[in-house]
Order: C-alpha cells, then structure tokens, then sequence
C-alpha cells in the first residue's frame, strides 16, 4: 500500500510542473523583450522619457514593471504609468547620456571661471603675511610689526584741505610758486598718526587711474615718480621739502630723500621700500610730478619701536580652505 501512494504522489507532482509549464511558458513569451536595459544603478540619470512618437515626458526616476513602465512625472508631481513598447528607449539613453556630458562639461566650465575669477582676485588682493590680504579698494598700506606680529595699517594722505573720503585714490596738487619765491610742504604735528615699530617696514601702493587728476602710471614707473623724504621738526611741525624758485626761474628742492627702491607684486600693486634701515624720527612718501615737482599731498608716517599700538590696524586673519563650486539649480525650468 505505502508503494502504490508513494508512486502516486510522484506522478502527480510531475504532471502538476507539466502543467504549469504549458500554462506560464507562453504568457512569458508574450511578454515585450526589454532590450536589455542595464541595470538601475548603471543607467544615466533619466530626465526625459521619449516616446517613438517624438513626443516626451519629463520625470524625476522610473522604474519597469513588466510590459509597463512607472514614472516620476517632474510637470504632476505624481506617478504614472505607460507602455513599454511605446518607449523610444534607445533615445532615451541617447538623451541621459548627452544631459550627463552637458552638466559635466558645465561642472568644468564653472570650476574654469572661478579658478580665473580667483587667480585675479589673487592678483587685486595680494597676500603680504600670513593672513593679512591688500584689499581692493586700492590705496598706500604700511605694513608693520607689532609684539611679534604683522600688521596692515592704511597711510592717508596728509597736507592742506584733503578730502578725508578719498583714501582709495590719490589727490594731487603740485607746488609750483612764482620766481623769486619759495614754498614748503608742511604737516601739522610732530608725529604722524601711523607709526612702524620696525625699521624696514615694506609700503604698498595701488597704481591707480582714478586718481585726481589720474595718471598713466605703471608698476616700472613708481620708482621714478615715488621716493620716502626724512622730515624735519620746525616749529611743531614736520616739513617734507621747500622748493625754492629763483628770479630766473630755476628750481632748486631741498627735500632730504632717502633711498627707496620699487618692485611690482601682482596686478596694480607695488612695493616701496627704503634701500636701508630707517633711523627713528618721521617720514613721508611723496609723488613726483612731470617737471620736478612734488605732490604737495603726501603719506606720513614715523619710525619708533616704542610707539603705542596704531589704531585700526588690520590683523592676521585665519584662512579658510577655498570650498568647491556648488552648482544651483534653477527653478521653474527643466533640469538636464
């Protein structure tokens, strides 16, 4: 009895698959054939799906299930289906694959601009120490050191009726007296408002066309047209030069010049330097003219390691590693 069941059990298992064969088999033949789509994972990101018709839907992802492909629709927000057959999947791919260059190549593009934009950033905001940048604003800094530690300090231009709103840009005046007279540039005080605590310490000035009035100068010029002058205390005063004019009309300076050397540093910027330690006492950078003259505006400052701290010194700051592009997307338009 156990033989006959067991025989049973195994002819009906049998014919159960057989069934089952002839039922599901032609079902799965009429299935459409997918094409071999790649994986998920491996796909370009899909933005727009293309039907045979020429027409298109634009989604956010899909997926297939079976003979039906669900979207993601980015115009309804919400999900839809259509026919696979319908699908023009190899332009689609075509599509994905173009979209994905195009944003890389835009990647490339904007990480091109901001590596320009940031080499002449570079170039109009040079780093003079560690953590202390020329700003683009233009104008004469002094940079000096303090207990140990750099400092950028702004030189203002000193002398009769300047405007104190144009420190970005240089004023000019000339002196330029009749025959027979003399005439002296004078700055009221004993001590000019920035002191350097070091002998050597390094100006930088912005050659720039805006000045009034402006100038054609350039970075090799400025050692022709700037020179550092000792000052002479009299009468509570530091005077910067005399120019003396005689009956026949020759000019004679008595300007106490100190050697100076110029070197370009990047861009409209340009170092002034004295060619020798600095003897305590003050001091002016002062412009010369076409024809001997002398800018009767001129930048002050002293030479004293005992000074005080100057006010508004600009100090290090840390630096903060440049971040990567990020790119933004846009709304109300379609995303490729």
């Amino acid at each position: 009895m156990f033989v006959c069941f067991h025989l049973w059990f195994r002819s009906f298992f049998w014919l159960r698959l057989f069934v089952a064969y002839v039922l599901v088999l032609p079902g799965i033949a009429a299935l459409p054939a997918l094409e071999n789509p790649r994986p998920a994972q491996q796909q370009p990101k899909v933005r727009r799906l293309i039907l045979k018709d020429g027409s298109y839907e634009l989604i956010s992802k899909y997926e297939i299930r079976g003979d039906r492909v669900r979207y993601l629709s980015s115009e309804r927000h919400q999900w839809e289906e259509a026919p696979y057959s319908l699908v023009d999947w190899p332009a689609t791919e075509r599509f994905a694959r173009e979209a994905a260059s195009e944003r890389q190549s835009g990647i490339r593009q904007l990480r091109e601009n901001e590596a320009r934009e940031r080499a002449e950033e570079d170039a109009n905001t040079p780093v003079v120490s560690p953590g202390i940048r020329l700003p683009d604003t233009g104008g004469v800094f002094l940079l000096d050191t303090f207990q140990g530690k750099p400092e950028l300090n702004q030189l203002r231009q000193n002398g009769a009726d300047v405007n104190k709103n144009t420190a970005g840009n240089i004023v000019r005046a000339a002196i330029n007296p009749f025959a027979g007279s003399k005439q002296s540039i004078e700055l009221k005080g004993t001590r000019a408002a920035i002191q350097s605590h070091v002998a050597t310490p390094f100006i930088y000035l912005a050659m720039d066309s805006s000045g009034d009035p402006p100038t054609d100068y350039t970075p090799e010029m400025v050692k022709e047209h700037f020179r550092i002058v000792r000052c002479e205390e009299k009468k509570g005063n530091r005077t910067v030069g005399i120019l003396n004019i005689s009956v026949s009309g020759k000019a004679k300076d008595q300007v106490n010049f100190v050697e100076t050397t110029a070197e370009a540093v990047s861009g409209r910027w340009v170092k002034v330097t004295a060619g020798a330690p600095l003897q305590t006492g003050e001091y002016a950078l002062v412009e010369l003219l076409e024809k001997d003259r002398i800018n009767a505006f001129v930048w002050d400052f002293g030479v004293n390691p005992d000074a005080p701290a100057n006010v508004d010194a600009r100090k290090q700051e840390a630096t903060k590693p440049r971040q990567p592009p990020v790119l933004q997307k846009r709304k109300g338009k379609e995303v490729r």
